[in-house]
Formats: structure tokens, sequence, C-alpha cells
């Protein structure tokens, strides 16, 4: 007699996005319907995660075409609005760690991606006019911050979607392909300026003072352009995928089993979110010499621990019942030595894959903008305006592309090898190509013709992005390998919260030591850190009698 078919069941449903039977390690249930269903939440977490992306870091490409349309704010005045999305952007990852288990996946990821049509719209809506404050700009580029937030809960919920022998794969894909929110920024803010894409409902055009540049090449002072479709353009996208998202996502119950209703899990998001951009407006406010100023130059590492423990601390006053409960067992991971382990080798790959792309087009800018010739009368050097110029909207897109492209490849390769032992060897290669960017650097501002050091300069920085591109991978990687699944999605939260205070870092000590006229220690210091992170992950993970042998 023919023995009867044993059929995985299917994953029960509470409502039609609530699952309570998730078994990803069942071979069986991952044929018949888990790869379905987490396939499609992958999907659709993909473009929400890079449009994420896109608004956190609009800003570098939006403050250099505000200068080239006549906005009235001085330089350091616009650079501070990057810095502003960059702190904002780290701190909200803090909370968003924590998001998934006591608020849902689906639930999460659709909020975050809805917040982003609030700076995306309420950017557009002031780079209309030259007469907006700047406050405006500086609260539109603290709520962009929502976007870097994103990654940390996106990236915790798809964990929890696949097996361990995918996690490589399915994160690097996530993260990898979500990345080219930072591309997609550079290259498609500068085209969509040309022209009137909203037609009346986006408003006039603003002549350019200044010339800029798209991919394709020069655009003329005098040109009109449509600085505010910067902000408006997001929309477009933003629109579709909040409605994909609503319908097309599933929370697991078995990863978040006290969320309650919808409207109690969204109300909790917006608490703690808004507790992560008060705390950051009141660093900000302390460190910009546009505010109090009290804590500006080195108080930057004095204002980052007060950010980050100020909204930990937050959350825990906050919290209350079920969700205080829940926060103290997340909090758990910081019990576990493994969890600074992994910060400090996420910090080497994606804090700097987040920091060069914020650092790389001003480095350009001012490096290779000017010729700088020693004056020995003076015994000075002297920075004057460059004709041979490269353009940092031409060129800068270029690192951040190959290492969001090399991403998946990164978490490919890791789930043959080994995280480790993958991280082991680019974090080697980043201490040799950091080392030699340095001294080209260095060679640069020295020289009337510093264009002659541009292209050797753009492929070691390729080769700096390629190679924390793949390391973003190895790492998620391992830690898929060293946690369980109650502890990887807050430790996936947090290492990547702490590696994105790079975009806020990477630029003040690169542009600081620019300023200095020694870029050059900038590279060096960070090839440094990167060393000692090379023993740090042979240490826990690679050595003989290892805490935990990866491979």
């Amino acid at each position: 007699m023919q023995a009867a078919k044993t059929v995985a069941p299917s994953p029960t449903i509470t409502s039609s996005v609530d699952i309570v039977d998730w078994r990803p390690e069942d071979p069986t249930f991952w044929k018949d319907q888990g790869a379905r269903i987490a396939n499609r939440n992958l999907w659709i977490s993909i473009p929400s995660l890079l449009c994420g992306f896109a608004v956190w870091l609009m800003w570098g490409i939006i403050t250099v075409q505000m200068a080239n349309a006549g906005f009235p704010f001085a330089p350091d005045q616009l650079f501070s609005l990057a810095a502003i999305a960059g702190l904002a952007g780290a701190t909200t990852r803090i909370p968003a760690s924590f998001f998934i288990r006591i608020c849902g996946g689906r639930n999460t990821v659709w909020l975050t991606t809805a917040l982003l049509m609030i700076p995306a719209a309420g950017t557009g809506i002031a780079l209309q006019s030259l007469e907006t404050p700047l406050w405006v700009f500086q609260l539109m580029a603290l709520l962009s911050g929502i976007g870097g937030g994103n990654f940390a809960c996106s990236m915790a919920n798809i964990s929890t979607f696949f097996p361990k022998r995918l996690q490589g794969t399915a994160l690097g894909l996530n993260a990898g392909l979500g990345n080219f929110g930072v591309t997609t920024s550079q290259l498609l803010i500068p085209a969509v300026m040309t022209v009137g894409l909203f037609g009346a409902l986006g408003g006039d055009a603003i002549p350019l003072v200044k010339d800029s540049a798209t991919l394709i090449g020069k655009i003329a002072a005098g040109t009109p352009t449509f600085v505010q479709n910067a902000g408006f353009v997001w929309l477009l996208l933003l629109l579709p995928l909040a409605v994909i998202g609503w319908f097309g996502m599933n929370n697991l119950l078995t990863v978040s089993p006290s969320i309650g209703s919808t409207r109690a899990a969204l109300g909790k998001i917006i608490l703690f979110y808004g507790i992560a951009l008060v705390v950051s407006a009141i660093g900000l406010y302390l460190y910009l010499p546009s505010g109090l100023g009290v804590l500006s130059g080195n108080g930057m590492w004095i204002v980052l621990a007060l950010v980050i423990f100020g909204t930990l601390y937050g959350m825990k006053f906050a919290a209350s019942g079920e969700m205080k409960a829940s926060l103290n067992k997340q909090f758990g991971i910081f019990r576990n030595k493994h969890t600074w382990s992994m910060t400090a080798l996420y910090v080497v790959t994606f804090g700097s894959f987040i920091g060069f792309s914020m650092a790389l087009p001003l480095s350009i800018t001012v490096i290779f903008g000017n010729t700088h010739v020693f004056d020995t009368a003076a015994q000075a050097w002297v920075h004057t305006k460059n004709p041979n110029a490269p353009s940092a909207l031409m060129y800068a897109w270029i690192g951040p592309f190959v290492g969001a492209l090399i991403r998946p490849v990164g978490g490919w390769i890791s789930d043959k090898l080994g995280g480790s032992i993958v991280t082991q060897w680019i974090s080697i290669v980043l201490v040799i190509a950091s080392t030699a960017t340095g001294y080209v650097m260095l060679l640069a501002y020295k020289s009337a013709t510093p264009e002659d050091y541009f292209f050797v300069f753009m492929a070691l920085f390729v080769l700096l992005f390629a190679a924390s591109g793949i390391g973003n991978g190895s790492t998620f990687r391992t830690v898929g390998f060293v946690f369980d699944k109650d502890e990887r999605g807050p430790v996936l939260g947090w290492t990547s919260a702490v590696a994105a205070y790079g975009s806020f870092i990477a630029p003040v000590v690169i542009g600081g030591q620019i300023k200095a006229g020694t870029p050059e220690n900038a590279m060096y210091g960070f090839a440094v850190f990167y060393a000692l992170c090379v023993v740090l992950n042979w240490w826990f993970y690679l050595r003989k009698g290892a805490y935990i042998k990866n491979p």
C-alpha cells in the first residue's frame, strides 16, 4: 500500500497579514510555503529601503544645487544640513532596531516608508523659494533621518523570514539593492532638476547663478532649474510603495507575539521615532555653530555619546507594560560580548560605505577643485580655482554604485566560505587602500595640477567602496551565524545604528583634516582602525580556540 504523501501545512494566519506559524528551517515548509512569502516580503522591502537611503542622503546633492541656485546661505550652513540628516538617520536606527519584535514587520516597514513622504514633500515646498529660512531646511533634514532608521528595521525584519543558510544572500540583496538609494539620489536629483516634471504643481523654475552638472555634462549658469524636484520626485515612488506595503507584507507573530492592534503598533513607532528625533535635535543644537555650539569641534564624540545613550534611556522611560518587558529583554544583547565585536566590525564595513558616500563629493570639490601652490614669501599654501577641476556631480556616484552593486556578492560568498574569513580579507584590503588613498590625497593637495592624481584617487575610492560593500554582506552573515533568532534582529539593528554614525563622523573628520591642510591624516587614521579590527575579527572568530569559529 502506497504511503500517503505528507503535505506541509500552510502558514497559519489570524488576519490577512499576521502569520503565527513560521518554520523557515523546515525544508518541506520552506519549499511549499515559506520561500514564496519570504521572497514577496523581500521584494517589497528592497524598494522601500532604497527610498529610505535616497531621502536620507539627498542633502549631499541638494546643498550643492542650492549653492548653484543662489540660496542665501553660507557654505558651512549648507554642509550642516547633511550633518543634521546624518546624525538623525543614525539615531533613528536605535529605536528601529527594536521595532520588529514590539510592532511587527509589516507595520514597521509600511509606516517608516510612508513617513518619508513628509520630508520629501516638505523639502520640495521649501525649495520653491529662495526666501525660505534656514530653520525650515534644518527641520526637513532632521525628518529625513527617518530614512536612515529604515535600514535597521528593514534588515531585522528580513532576517526573520529566511533560514540560516540563506541569511547572507537575503540580507545582502536587501541591503545591497537598498543601498542603491545613495546612487539613485546622486544621479536622479541633478537630472530631474532640469525639467518641469510636475507642471504648475511643482512651482516656478529658479535660474542657476553658478555652473552645475549632471552625469552627462555641464549646465551653464543662467539655466532655469527646478531644484524643488529634488524632494517631490520621491513621492512618485513612495505613494505606490505605501499601498503595496500595506497589502503585501506580513507580521510574523512567532517573532512579534505581543504587537497588539495595528493602531497601537503604529503609535509605538511614532513615539520612539519622536524620542530619537528630539534627542538628535538637542545634540545638534549643542554641537552646531548655528545653534548653541558649546560642543563644536572635538565635542563631536561627546555629542554622539549623549545622543546614543539619551535615546536608549528615553525609550526605556517612555515604555510601559509588555512593551517595557520586551525592550528589557532585547536590551539583553548588550550583555553579549559578540554584540560589541560585531558592532566594531560593522563600523568597518557599513560605517565606511556610508561615511565615504557623504564625504567623497566634498573631498573631490575641495582637493581637486582648486590648485595648490606654496607661496614662499608668505610661507603658506595658496588655493585658487582650478580651471581643469573634475565635477563632483559627475563622479561621486561611482563609488557608492560599486559598493551597493557588489554587496549581494559579499553575502553569497560568505554563505559559501563563512562570514568571518571574508571580513578578514576585506579588512586587510581596507587597511592598504585607505593608506594609499591618504598618500594620493597628500600629493594632490600639494600640487598645482591636482587633476593629475584624480583617476588614481577615484580608483582607490572605488576599491574602498567595493571592499566595504563585500564586507557589509559578510558581517551580516556572521551575525546570522553567531546569534539566535531572538537576538539576531536587535543585533542587526543596533550594529547598523552605530555604524550609521559614519555618515556624521567621516565628513567631519575628513573635512577637519582638509581645513588643517592634512587630508591624508584622516585616511591614515581610518587605516589604523581597520588594522585593529583585523586583529579583533581574528581573535573572536578565526583563531584556534576562537569564541565562535566561523568557519
